[in-house]
């Protein structure tokens, strides 16, 4: 038996990789006040509330979104809310609060 491949034939068109755990951030939208929107692969949504964090003393590497014009940057990559400078937030955590409150406030 023959396993042969036609190397000009175009494969990757047929090809769809989709993020199966529930947790996977689907869709993104930055709101005022240094919120998001988001949506998981299996409908659920929510808000993420940064605004304490980002304004804290401890902000560290997530000082940068202070900007709004960087807040509004994000964006979903492979399933997690991401900015530019690899920054992003956890999707599983992010999840478990939303599901459980509806609001995943970050401080």
């Amino acid at each position: 038996m023959s396993l042969a491949h036609d190397p000009t034939e175009d494969r990757s068109a047929s090809l769809t990789i989709r993020p199966a755990a529930a947790w996977r951030v689907q869709a993104v939208e930055t709101l005022s006040n240094y919120r998001l929107k988001v949506r998981f692969v299996d409908g659920l949504e929510g808000i993420v509330d940064m605004q304490m964090m980002i304004w804290s003393t401890g902000a560290g590497v997530f000082e940068a979104l202070r900007d709004p014009a960087v807040f509004a940057q994000a964006h979903v990559e492979l399933g997690v809310v991401t900015w530019p400078g690899e920054l992003d937030l956890a999707p599983d955590a992010m999840y478990d609060e939303i599901k459980a409150h509806g609001t995943w406030v970050l401080d």
